[in-house]
């Protein structure tokens, strides 16, 4: 995986919780933007401290913390 060197994880920063660049922006807040059919552009005009490149990682983030998931379902 490149390197997430936008992500930062501070305990006395949004309760610890992954924020980028360690603002007071969290990765969650991103994602659920994502998630509700907001695009890039919309999370970037919202938060215009932002660029392309925060929310990329952001995605790649949560792509990595989902693949570390392993859930076995019943059949």
């Amino acid at each position: 995986m490149n390197k997430l060197n936008r992500i930062t994880i501070k305990p006395d920063l949004c309760l610890g919780q992954p924020t980028i660049r360690g603002m007071r922006i969290t990765v969650s807040v991103i994602l659920k933007m994502l998630g509700s059919g907001k695009s890039i552009e919309d999370v970037i005009e919202a938060y215009p401290e932002l660029d392309t490149e925060d929310v990329r990682q952001a995605i790649q983030y949560a792509a990595w913390l989902a693949s570390d998931q392993i859930q076995a379902f019943p059949n």
